[in-house]
């Protein structure tokens, strides 16, 4: 199991003192919890060994991305090294989400490490892309209501036709969370089936 190989390796050095999370999610917090003697999750504004953490809400609501002096963005569920970031309904926020990407596009990162998938060395253009490929959907969902269509069956069959179908049931969700937003906004028709 792999974090029993990090248990080992960090016996080797001495242990492990602290760790920083980016937000308090099993996948990221338990394993923490168990190899250090402390485990932080900071506040947006806080500073930790050299690290500022910027509140970055959206895929959780106490979700930071941790930032080096020098152009490093450590985003843990932000931006993922592949694919996109979940934004689930009830308890995650797509416009918080949103507004997180552009704070971090702000920040002009030189360099993303993220908490799943290979290192971003191209920032402006994954940020870019994350923020485009929501934009995307919500025009869809959009042009949908325009047309009239009104079934959540078919917005999904028609916005995320692209999602493999195992992934549909993920994609309902994330469907979701752009209609809690659309609806935030007053931008949701009200005859919306259920």
């Amino acid at each position: 199991m792999h974090i029993d190989a990090v248990e080992g390796a960090a016996e080797e050095r001495g242990g492990i003192g602290t760790v920083l999370l980016t937000h308090s999610h099993g996948d990221h917090a338990d394993g923490a919890k168990r190899l250090a003697v402390e485990a932080i999750l900071p506040s947006g504004g806080e500073e930790h060994a050299g690290l500022r953490a910027l509140a970055t809400p959206g895929h959780a609501a106490d979700h930071v991305c941790l930032l080096t002096a020098d152009g490093v963005c450590f985003s843990g569920d932000l931006v993922l090294g592949e694919g996109s970031t979940f934004v689930p309904p009830d308890g995650g926020s797509l416009a918080a989400y949103m507004e997180s990407l552009h704070l971090v596009q702000e920040e002009e990162p030189r360099l993303i490490c993220p908490g799943h998938g290979p290192w971003i060395t191209d920032p402006a253009a994954k940020l870019s892309e994350y923020v485009e490929h929501r934009e995307m959907r919500e025009r869809r969902l959009l042009a949908a209501f325009e047309r009239g269509e009104r079934s959540r069956d078919a917005l999904l069959a028609e916005v995320w036709d692209d999602v493999p179908q195992e992934l549909v049931p993920a994609a309902r969700q994330v469907m979701e969370a752009h209609l809690e937003k659309l609806a935030a906004e007053s931008r949701l028709p009200a005859d919306l089936e259920q």
